[in-house]
């Protein structure tokens, strides 16, 4: 199978306005530490608010101004089951940048 170089990547690209302006408001979206922090938690699974918090360790309050964030520029989707708000990410694409990025910073040894 023949891989496509950069260069042809690249070209390809240029003309896909939607799918580079979608690329720039997820990657706008999961700059921030705390986001990606979040996105590390999630990786490829679903985890509730309330884990979540628990994880990051901030408010409550925090983390859902963040998960909002997140959700509104369609890098996560939710599901609700009675009280409790379930989080995944919900773009394969995003998943997959997130899946490279774990590999490069969240498992990095201090």
């Amino acid at each position: 199978m023949h891989m496509k170089s950069q260069i042809e990547f690249l070209s390809e690209m240029m003309g896909q306005d939607d799918v580079i302006e979608q690329a720039s408001r997820s990657m706008k979206a999961i700059s921030h530490p705390l986001r990606l922090k979040i996105l590390c938690i999630l990786g490829e699974k679903e985890v509730s608010v309330q884990d979540i918090v628990e994880s990051v360790g901030t408010s409550q309050s925090n983390i859902s101004q963040h998960l909002a964030i997140l959700r509104d520029k369609g890098v996560l989707k939710t599901r609700k089951d009675a009280n409790k708000v379930y989080y995944r990410i919900g773009d394969a694409r995003v998943l997959q940048l997130i899946k490279m990025m774990r590999d490069v910073f969240c498992h990095m040894s201090a």
